[in-house]
């Protein structure tokens, strides 16, 4: 079993900057995938970002460039810097980890991105 412990959401205005964070309660590095999924009102889960024990990183079209997806082995956390947010990035940010067949989620955390 894996807890994900999402924090860092809030309300930022258009154009500022959050810092999303996932503490796993296992070594990030037995994680094969780790990816930031959001769900906005009305809409379908989607994938974000995601980084795997190697290191290799997958954006989604809509944030690339504005999104950067890390990671910090010693504390087991996986960071989403988020720039130059819109309105449109409003939604529910989820972690996700693949560990073997299994996946596990967190609790999710509010973005919302308004004047």
């Amino acid at each position: 079993q894996v807890q994900l412990v999402e924090s860092g959401g809030g309300l930022v205005q258009p154009g500022g900057s959050l810092r999303l964070s996932c503490a796993a309660s296992t070594s990030i590095f037995t994680i094969s995938v780790t990816g930031w999924y959001r769900r906005a009102p009305g809409k379908q889960r989607e994938l974000v970002a995601s980084i795997s024990s190697g290191g290799n990183t997958n954006y989604a079209d809509s944030v690339k460039g504005r999104f950067t997806i890390s990671r910090d082995g010693a504390k087991k956390s996986v960071y989403l810097q988020m720039n130059s947010l819109k309105p449109e990035d409003t939604a529910v940010y989820y972690c996700k980890a693949n560990v073997g067949t299994y996946v596990y989620w967190g609790q999710g955390t509010q973005v919302t991105v308004s004047s």
